[in-house]
């Protein structure tokens, strides 16, 4: 939630940088496992996600390609003085909100790859509970700013609900409850 006395746009500037450097952070953690012999396309589920360049034009590319090009696209922006301020008294261009929901759609990508092609990976180095808890903060935030369209995240509604379900969320908050382990397991394996 945002908090009171905080503007808008700082909060979700300082929010989305955070969610791109923690999601970075977590698929590096698996990226040895993603190769374009291993993940030939960026998919989720029998969902295929596919890059538009600057031109619009549609790019099929492998997983690690298409997370490259999120990667980077989105540490040019964040970095970029003239879309995320760091400067006292410098203003938020008007576009500042839709870009912080392509970033969400493209991170949310990412995500939701890790989970339908690296979970296992990510159990064997016994990082579940990072990235379910990353899962849940960044589905809370972009659920409450309505950064991302439902409909998008959608394929991952059988995670989210046993993640982010009340009885999960009133737990220690480190995500990685054995029930909220258990359950993220279990939709790995249905898929």
């Amino acid at each position: 939630m945002l908090p009171r006395e905080i503007d808008l746009n700082e909060w979700l500037a300082s929010n989305t940088t955070t969610f791109f450097h923690h999601i970075n952070l977590q698929y590096s953690t698996i990226s040895e496992f993603c190769t374009g012999e291993s993940c030939q396309t960026m998919a989720v589920c029998n969902t295929q996600y596919y890059w538009y360049d600057e031109r619009g034009k549609k790019i099929k590319c492998t997983a690690p390609q298409y997370v490259d090009f999120v990667m980077s696209s989105v540490q040019k922006l964040v970095t970029d003085e003239d879309v995320f301020p760091t400067k006292y008294g410098k203003e938020f261009p008007n576009s500042f909100e839709s870009l912080v929901k392509k970033i969400c759609k493209y991170l949310f990508h990412v995500l939701a790859h890790i989970y339908s092609s690296h979970f296992k990976e990510t159990l064997a180095l016994e990082l579940h509970g990072h990235l379910n808890t990353l899962y849940t903060h960044f589905i809370l935030f972009i659920r409450e700013f309505n950064l991302v369209d439902p409909k998008e995240t959608t394929i991952m509604d059988d995670l989210t609900e046993v993640l982010c379900s009340s009885s999960g969320s009133s737990s220690n908050g480190s995500g990685n409850g054995s029930s909220n382990s258990a359950g993220a397991q279990n939709h790995v394996k249905e898929r």
